[in-house]
């Protein structure tokens, strides 16, 4: 455990935080935090996480720093340019705060990052500008039972919202227009193309600063037990210079709300245990029918319509590129044969799960009718975590 001087002298680091009447600095010292995105609202959410004596922070982002992010990221330096965003926010995050233990995650949060850091975490922290993203993490935080506390910026105009787990989700919050535009991101044969980049969002440091400033208030208020705007976002208008709170509506049809029913750890990680030592600890359980459910689509393989043939692909969806797709005899794009479903037919069950595709410290549902069993792979926590584990 992480020990904060509490003492009651004037030059107490977190002295002003303790006449709160309700502060309790341990409760932040003890808080782990998982921090998505570590742009604009990245950086301020960091940042703040340090000077409230946070004591666990893993921050994911798979970019690098830009030159254009220096003027609304404090934590980037111009000698910053061309590393990792989230190793560059967390060596900072130490700077300001020497007891804080950040680490960085550099890969794509949808298809890199596992489930078990949702697990890990006391509550999410969303900083990113597309709506994959956001799904994704909506999905993974209701599953893993977890508050997460999304921020949004554009021009002088913002919005966080906070989502609990039993009131509505992101996913409820979207429309036709939403649905459409992350379809059109997912498109191009369902591989990803390089060239496909989110759009640039225009925005300033002082929008970025408000709403991850309410952003982590909430997050603040959560880890001390206190009540949250939870199903409901604070809308910040910076022009008109107005803000006001708008209620969101679970939707009766949203599929997004599933919940781990029972969480079993592994004792291994994902390079070591196998299709069939997995598929056969879950049969016992719960049955000879019990099929295996991945967090995320599997390409299994990919097929030419011109050529008439099919090449095997184990890889997550997002892991096979635009160059990969394209048949290596005529060069038109291949169609992928994907698959979210392990155990349906024998074959392959000596191959790891790390060849299938499951990211280290990921969660894989064994499912038999509505009989459900998730498995951690633990074995993986020190990889992904560092010295947080701990």
């Amino acid at each position: 455990m992480i020990k904060v001087n509490l003492d009651d002298s004037a030059d107490s680091r977190f002295s002003r935080f303790e006449l709160i009447s309700w502060w309790e600095q341990e409760r932040l010292s003890r808080a782990k935090v998982l921090v998505i995105g570590a742009g604009a609202l990245g950086n301020e959410l960091v940042k703040n996480c340090a000077l409230f004596g946070i004591g666990r922070v893993l921050v994911a982002d798979m970019d690098r720093i830009e030159l254009s992010n220096l003027t609304r990221s404090p934590l980037f330096r111009e000698s910053d340019r061309g590393q990792p965003k989230a190793e560059v926010a967390c060596r900072a995050a130490r700077e300001l705060y020497p007891l804080i233990k950040a680490k960085p995650f550099v890969g794509n949060v949808v298809h890199d990052l596992g489930l078990g850091v949702y697990f890990w975490a006391d509550v999410i922290l969303g900083g990113l500008d597309n709506r994959e993203a956001r799904v994704a993490i909506n999905g993974s935080s209701l599953f893993a039972g977890k508050t997460w506390i999304d921020g949004a910026i554009e021009v002088l105009n913002g919005v966080a919202r906070v989502f609990a787990p039993d009131g509505p989700c992101y996913e409820c919050t979207m429309n036709e227009t939403d649905w459409k535009m992350l379809e059109s991101r997912r498109s191009c044969a369902l591989l990803t193309r390089e060239q496909l980049q989110e759009g640039k969002v225009p925005t300033t440091p002082t929008t970025a600063s408000i709403i991850a400033g309410f952003q982590m208030q909430e997050a603040v208020k959560l880890l001390h037990g206190l009540e949250t705007i939870a199903g409901r976002g604070f809308v910040f208008n910076g022009l008109a210079g107005e803000s006001y709170l708008v209620t969101y509506t679970r939707k009766p049809e949203c599929f997004a709300h599933e919940r781990f029913a029972e969480l079993e750890p592994l004792g291994g990680g994902v390079a070591e245990v196998t299709l069939g030592a997995l598929l056969e600890r879950a049969r016992s359980a719960l049955g000879p029918e019990t099929v295996l459910q991945l967090a995320r689509d599997l390409v299994t393989g990919l097929s030419c319509a011109a050529c008439g043939e099919t090449e095997a692909c184990f890889r997550s969806l997002g892991k096979v590129t635009e160059a990969e797709g394209r048949c290596p005899k005529c060069g038109q794009m291949r169609a992928p044969e994907t698959t979210s479903t392990l155990g349906l037919e024998p074959g392959h069950e000596d191959m790891s799960m790390a060849a299938w595709g499951v990211p280290p410290y990921d969660v894989v549902t064994a499912r038999n009718g509505e009989r459900t069993i998730s498995y951690l792979f633990d074995g993986d926590a020190g990889e992904v975590l560092g010295d947080l584990a701990n």
